[in-house]
């Protein structure tokens, strides 16, 4: 895996040869910067900036992109107005999950954001359904990268440091107006589909990058790598492909139901969804855990003696509480159910993860006086 620009421009400055660093979701990049409690915390209750190299942009262009798309994925894009964006799958015929992606659009472009990891699949399936139609399909992930803020100070640190970010809607975006320390760098700014926590995208021109994390990080913010993202991604019950969404899965077995429009007509395995809708529930979902002891990706989860699901991603959070995303049966998978994981005794619950089910009683690194 290639370093993201961000990272590659950290390498070079003199002593940050030594920050660890991980192939996160198809790049590499930094793993941690200093304490992973501080940092998670700061995604949490203050203001993290985070590398974004390892997300993607995909360019759709032509006459027929809007039609072509909404054919293509499991969202409304026919009816997506310009400036904002939706989360969708990309399905196979028989409505397995080939892939997921935000689609926004641009007026004059679509642009499908993705995983680096997903790339080739995604613009090979892409090229296999483009016959007749005025669509082009350019990957321009060498051409733009992205930064990423999280945090109840975010939209303030954004302000601080001379990026003019109004109150955006979720997946809105903007070119802001800018009077920063950045050197009026030309970018733009996304809010994040979860009101909380608040988080934004910058997207920015590779030689930008470091420039504008320095001046983020004048203003306030304070850096986080992979490690503590990760954290965060787990305790918000945000599903990643690859890991906890796998080609096999069905779209509602992921209860990600922000992914699918059922009024929007017909699309690569649409019949499948469809039917499972107007049939009945599938017979397993996603949810999350809070165990009493340690367990690993991939454990099986026993309730009565019997197997009934299956661990997909695992973090050990500030006090020591180790949470979990998995699948399980439905008519088992009840929040406040017990079952077994392992050897451990664990508790099915709601996502995202309320505070009082991952946060100790001292644990001031969640919830600061």
């Amino acid at each position: 895996m290639s370093y993201t620009p961000l990272q590659d421009a950290i390498r070079a400055q003199p002593g940050t040869q030594s920050l660890p660093t991980a192939d996160y979701r198809g790049a590499t990049t930094a793993a941690r910067f200093a304490d992973l409690q501080q940092e998670f915390s700061a995604l949490l209750n203050g203001c993290g900036i985070y590398d974004l190299g390892f997300r993607a942009r995909i360019s759709l262009t032509g006459g027929d992109r809007v039609r072509w798309l909404n054919g293509m994925v499991t969202n409304n894009i026919r009816d997506l107005a310009a400036g904002h964006g939706v989360y969708a799958f990309l399905l196979n015929p028989q409505g397995r999950i080939l892939g997921d992606m935000t689609v926004y659009n641009q007026g004059d472009a679509l642009m499908v954001e993705t995983d680096r990891s997903q790339v080739e699949k995604i613009i090979a399936t892409f090229d296999h359904y483009i016959i007749m139609d005025d669509v082009e399909v350019t990957d321009i992930s060498e051409r733009q990268t992205a930064l990423g803020l999280a945090g109840p100070r975010s939209r303030a640190i954004l302000n601080i440091a001379g990026i003019e970010v109004p109150n955006l809607k979720p997946l809105q975006m903007i070119t802001p107006r800018c009077n920063c320390d950045c050197g009026c760098v030309e970018c733009t700014v996304i809010r994040g589909e979860d009101e909380v926590p608040e988080s934004y995208e910058i997207w920015l021109a590779p030689k930008d990058a470091y420039k504008t994390w320095q001046a983020l990080i004048a203003a306030g913010a304070t850096p986080a790598g992979s490690e503590a993202l990760e954290m965060q991604r787990i305790v918000a019950g945000i599903p990643l492909y690859g890991v906890d969404i796998r080609e096999r899965d069905l779209p509602q077995e992921t209860e990600q139901m922000r992914a699918l429009n059922f009024n929007k007509g017909c699309y690569v395995g649409q019949e499948i969804v469809e039917r499972i809708r107007s049939r009945g529930n599938v017979h397993r979902k996603f949810a999350g855990f809070v165990t009493e002891g340690a367990i690993a990706a991939g454990a099986k989860i026993v309730s009565d003696d019997k197997e009934v699901g299956e661990v997909t991603s695992v973090a050990v959070l500030p006090g020591g509480r180790t949470v979990a995303l998995g699948y399980i049966r439905r008519e088992v998978g009840l929040p406040g159910r017990e079952v077994r994981i392992g050897t451990a005794k664990a508790t099915v619950t709601q996502l995202p993860f309320a505070g009082a089910a991952y946060a100790q009683p001292e644990d001031t690194l969640l919830h600061p006086a």
